[in-house]
């Protein structure tokens, strides 16, 4: 397939007039052409839409409602396909804390999931249960437990594998041995749920934390006396973070000072989404707890946030509005990236050739049009269905 006329993000920058061929699964040209240069014939015109790297979501938890704690093939193909909808090519499938035979259950399902043509999920973001009480956000307190290398161990085998992240209460970690156990085994660390302090913070980012899972939420704040958690986000050089940009989980001077202190490869906009995304307002299960979603926000009856119903490209629009940022460098929040973290950059996050060929198409209005996963259109606005 050979998509013309594209205007394309090669190299971090917006490039008019790119040719971009794919076969199979790959990328075999990616460069750009005069505008009257003669094409093959069988070349799709993209009118000089917008064409990304599809967009990465490290740390989505359902949608459509569904949820990847159900543990069956239904509820991760329906995500998958609703995802595509946003532009997303790739995630982390994220679990929620719940009973050992949950979880269990969870990553036994995303384990055996074959999604050759769809949306590929990376590996599982396991969050939860090591989380701590005094940060428990929407998890339930009762179901936390302390981290220990034995019992990850168990979860990771039960996975296959396939656990390449992990938000952790780096505290509850006695002697960062888990921290230093998985930086070893080649799993990302990500501080959160987390009632740290900022030497503490600071002594596990050197024992290999590599990123705060979203930043700000459910994690000890910035404090003159103790810069927490936040502080030292913020203040670490190559530190990756992630923020949820529904502005509602954090507000617009907040994502303006996260913008301002955090270098441009070391931002990852996620959506934390729930069951909800996609779906009317209604009460919904996260976690063995009902949960209200009015359409725009989700909360427990305490008043709780619970995840989200933000999607990808919400969340690029959203953190333009607010930090007056440059359309390719939010892209790259949300592609390269999150690529570089999962340890996929070398074949996920830009358009090169030899990289699957993972695509949004966005117009001028940054609406997906279309999304390609690995050389197979998933999505395309022609084939549109709205649920409410």
């Amino acid at each position: 397939m050979i998509l013309k006329n594209c205007t394309a993000l090669i190299d971090g920058k917006l490039t008019e007039n790119i040719l971009i061929e794919f076969e199979n699964d790959k990328i075999i040209r990616a460069e750009a052409v005069e505008k009257d240069a003669e094409i093959e014939e069988d070349s799709v015109d993209m009118g000089g839409m917008i064409v990304s790297p599809g967009f990465i979501d490290q740390h989505v938890h359902g949608a459509v409602g569904y949820d990847f704690m159900d543990g069956s093939e239904e509820a991760i193909t329906s995500i998958l396909e609703a995802l595509a909808r946003e532009g997303v090519t790739s995630i982390l499938a994220a679990t929620t804390t719940g009973t050992n035979d949950d979880i269990v259950n969870a990553l036994d399902a995303i384990k055996d999931f074959d999604n050759a043509h769809g949306v590929e999920i990376l590996g599982i973001h396991l969050e939860g249960p090591y989380l701590s009480p005094e940060a428990p956000g929407a998890h339930r307190k009762e179901l936390l437990a302390k981290p220990t290398v034995e019992s990850f161990r168990t979860y990771q085998n039960e996975a296959g594998g396939k656990i390449s992240m992990i938000t952790l209460a780096v505290e509850e970690d006695e002697g960062f041995e888990l921290t230093k156990y998985l930086r070893q085994h080649g799993v990302v660390v990500s501080i959160g749920h987390s009632n740290a302090s900022y030497d503490q913070t600071l002594e596990a980012i050197e024992a290999g934390c590599q990123c705060a899972t979203h930043c700000y939420n459910a994690m000890k704040g910035l404090h003159h006396r103790d810069a927490g958690v936040v502080g030292a986000a913020l203040l670490t050089k190559g530190f990756k973070a992630e923020l949820i940009v529904d502005r509602i989980h954090v507000s617009d001077p907040a994502i303006c000072v996260f913008d301002k202190m955090k270098s441009s490869q070391d931002k990852i906009l996620i959506t934390d989404a729930m069951r909800a995304k996609g779906l009317c307002s209604g009460t919904y299960d996260l976690g063995g707890q009902q949960v209200y979603s009015n359409g725009i926000e989700v909360r427990t009856k305490e008043g709780a946030l619970a995840g989200s119903v933000l999607t990808m490209d919400r969340a690029l629009k959203n953190y333009m509005d607010v930090t007056g940022r440059r359309l390719e460098e939010v892209l790259l929040m949300m592609t390269k990236n999150p690529a570089e973290l999962q340890q996929v950059y070398d074949r996920k996050g830009s358009i090169s050739v030899g990289k699957d060929a993972d695509l949004v198409v966005l117009d001028k209005e940054l609406k997906v049009q279309m999304t390609i996963c690995r050389g197979k259109v998933v999505y395309s606005t022609n084939h549109e269905n709205n649920s409410c």
